[in-house]
């Protein structure tokens, strides 16, 4: 019964993710449910944790897993993967946070349908996807809202950085650095 509520407590906050503070509301409301749910007898079952908290949106564990399970973010071999794509989810709140505030032009359907293509090509069946999607508690919307912010992304950064030239890379870098300055990042995984 506690995994049924978690998985849909899970899917909630996932929604919820695209309203800004609802999910701090969520996150609320599921840590006085866990709460209510740990009486006597209950028995200690870790099924995700917060990582982080960028400017109050959630970054949990199972985050980390689908974008890589789903093949959204890499860890490039690194010894503490965990820890590298954290650092890629967080910076790429951060950023949603900037294309939020300049809102360049929605993305095509079509390049979104592309992405999501893209994304389900790296398995080798539809089944594979499904299942991948089941493990991770999301579906194929929230693959396609993930895909739509990716594209909102690029298209902020290359309007902003257009004529970056050969210093883009360097100047993106200082830019995320001051971002990651200003913003209210909460990095629970250093704590471990």
């Amino acid at each position: 019964m506690v995994r049924e509520l978690w998985a849909g407590v899970l899917r909630g906050a996932r929604v919820a993710k695209t309203a800004k503070g609802a999910k701090r509301t969520v996150l609320l409301c599921v840590l006085c449910c866990l709460r209510g749910l740990g009486g006597p007898g209950a028995s200690a079952e870790t099924l995700d944790r917060v990582l982080a908290v960028v400017s109050g949106q959630v970054i949990l564990l199972s985050d980390v897993i689908a974008a890589r399970e789903l093949g959204l973010q890499t860890a490039d071999g690194a010894s503490d993967p965990v820890r590298v794509l954290l650092d890629k989810l967080i910076d790429r709140e951060l950023v949603l946070a900037e294309v939020d505030r300049y809102a360049p032009p929605e993305p095509d359907a079509s390049a979104i349908d592309r992405g999501v293509a893209s994304v389900r090509d790296r398995f080798p069946s539809r089944q594979a996807f499904a299942a991948t999607l089941e493990r991770s508690g999301i579906d194929e919307n929230h693959v396609r809202e993930i895909v739509r912010q990716d594209l909102r992304v690029v298209a902020y950064l290359n309007q902003r950085f257009a004529t970056a030239g050969d210093r883009r890379a360097q100047l993106i870098n200082d830019w995320m650095a001051g971002l990651r300055r200003r913003a209210d990042v909460i990095d629970l995984y250093l704590t471990r």
